[in-house]
């Protein structure tokens, strides 16, 4: 089969961007099966992730129903490249998929501490998408159902999946009030978050504006089901009694030598709190970037440590496994006998 894509930007209207100068931006990149006739190309920028080739804007390939659709959500720092091994795999087990950069919090553009505090901005992002998906579906409309939606997300993903699904954040992870003196104040690719937090709270009005709304709810029930992949300690913000109240699947994966977002105090904590969810905790000394692509001759110069799994660990193969998993939950639209 081969891999259509397709990119854009839209902008929600309805939030600012951090500059305060205009709306909140919302770069996308979707995947679908492309007609057979499409012509694929390697997506020519130099990259550290490896990518399969593409066939760009390509006419859609027809099925008797309209494909379901499963929304990307990457990590912290990351962008929806990162889940491209994850979207072209459902894409072959007849899924379409659409990843965002959160505008803020993503490697497409500078990092900023207001996308790092607030988590909880990323999950309108998702449902932005869907509010207006005749924005970008375009002559795929009529094939792609977004009306039969899931979620997958990776690390601070996984939050934003679980917002989607109901979860309510009662605080953000680093502000300062919250940590230990000497403890971690921020996440690896943004140290000194929490240093940042005092001053943005009194010069500018879109960041208080945000984390005035840290509690609120942003369930969207157009989810079905969910992927959780290696979810932070950024979770353990989430109220108890909102977790309890989650009645969508989610399907939870973490290696077991995470060192970043460790098993048992991240996944075992949530999967113990709701009541539709299966946990797997891969062996063999996965640590969390397990979930990144595979890397290039450049993404390994520079990171390694990223692209880097122990001795006899294929990441290729794990990825095979992820995406079995999930592809299994989203067809069936359960837990039972997933893992």
């Amino acid at each position: 089969m081969k891999l259509g894509f397709r990119d854009g930007v839209l902008y929600d209207e309805k939030r600012s961007n951090w500059d305060a100068n205009g709306p909140r931006p919302i770069s996308w990149s979707l995947w679908y099966p492309a007609a057979e006739e499409a012509l694929e190309s390697d997506i020519p920028e130099r990259s550290w992730f490896q990518r399969a080739t593409v066939a760009r804007d390509a006419p859609i390939r027809p099925d008797a129903i309209p494909y379901p659709l499963v929304l990307l959500s990457h990590g912290t720092g990351g962008s929806a490249a990162g889940l491209e091994w994850l979207a072209r795999r459902l894409v072959h087990r007849g899924f379409a998929a659409l990843g965002v950069n959160h505008h803020g919090n993503t490697g497409g553009e500078p990092y900023r501490a207001e996308g790092f505090a607030c988590l909880w901005e990323r999950a309108p992002d998702l449902s932005h998408m869907l509010d207006h998906s005749n924005d970008w579906l375009g002559d795929l409309s009529g094939h792609i159902d977004p009306s039969r939606v899931f979620a997958a997300g990776f690390s601070a993903g996984a939050y934003s999946v679980m917002l989607l699904l109901g979860a309510i954040a009662r605080f953000s992870q680093f502000e300062p009030s919250r940590l230990k003196p000497g403890g971690v104040r921020g996440p690896r690719e943004f140290p000194d978050l929490a240093d940042h937090i005092p001053t943005l709270l009194r010069t500018s009005a879109v960041f208080r504006n945000s984390w005035s709304r840290v509690s609120n709810s942003y369930r969207d029930e157009r989810i079905k089901a969910a992927l959780v992949c290696a979810p932070g300690r950024s979770i353990l913000g989430f109220s108890e009694e909102s977790l309890k109240a989650v009645d969508s699947p989610a399907l939870i994966l973490v290696g077991d030598a995470d060192r970043a977002a460790p098993a048992e105090e991240c996944s075992s904590w949530l999967h113990a709190r709701l009541k539709r969810s299966a946990l797997k905790i891969f062996s063999g000394g996965l640590g969390h970037y397990v979930f990144l692509p595979e890397g290039t001759g450049l993404g390994l110069a520079f990171a390694a440590e990223l692209f880097t799994d122990p001795a006899g660990i294929e990441r290729a193969a794990v990825h095979d496994e992820i995406a079995d998993l999930s592809a299994a939950l989203f067809q069936s639209g359960n837990i039972t006998g997933i893992v």
